[in-house]
């Protein structure tokens, strides 16, 4: 007995399988298309934050100058890294001879471009701190130790140690008016002891 012949299908279905493959190829070119644009378009630009103006000022060079002289091995003019202390002037400098007076300087404080370091030797004049300027009599700020600043009218042993530990903390005072960021010292203060510091 023979097989019944197959059945032979219908044009319509033909027609609509036909038209399925022929959508079903349409999308998967799009997506094809559509990916290779993708891939050859340029990366988005990255975003930069902007800078501080403090990170302006410290990073611009990344260096200060400092001139080191007195009781050292090698005085001159240095390059430091922006957040060298005095003990690294000093150490470029070659070190102390033997006739520093390291008791007069503070090997901690943070230096600031364009200062100048004097090492005083042991018993040479002149080798406190801090205290007055030879010719002016003025109290130097950035060199004064705290019996210096109290000989200036109501400063008394708590605002001399603050205006110590300002100096150590924010480098050397570059006008008499930055005293009004020392904790303490106000505009009618400062108007009292601006004839007697100096920077």
């Amino acid at each position: 007995m023979s097989d019944p012949p197959a059945a032979t299908p219908h044009p319509r279905a033909l027609r609509l399988s036909v038209g399925a493959a022929i959508v079903v190829a349409l999308v998967v070119l799009s997506v094809a298309v559509g990916l290779g644009l993708m891939r050859g378009q340029a990366p988005p630009t990255e975003s930069v934050p902007l800078a501080t103006d403090a990170a302006i000022d410290a990073g611009s060079s990344g260096e200060l100058y400092v001139h080191v002289l007195g009781a050292v091995e090698v005085p001159g003019l240095y390059v430091l890294d922006v957040d060298s202390r005095l003990v690294d002037a000093i150490a470029a400098a070659g070190g102390t001879t033997d006739a520093a007076d390291l008791a007069a300087v503070n090997l901690a404080r943070v230096l600031s471009d364009g200062e100048q370091i004097v090492v005083p030797a042991i018993g040479a004049t002149g080798a406190e701190p801090g205290a007055t300027g030879p010719d002016d009599g003025l109290v130097d700020l950035n060199a004064a130790d705290q019996a210096a600043l109290e000989t200036l009218p109501r400063i008394g042993p708590a605002l001399a140690e603050r205006i110590i530990a300002w100096r150590e903390d924010n480098g050397r005072f570059q006008s008499v008016d930055d005293l009004l960021a020392v904790p303490g010292i106000g505009e009618k203060l400062l108007a009292g002891i601006r004839d007697g510091v100096r920077v």
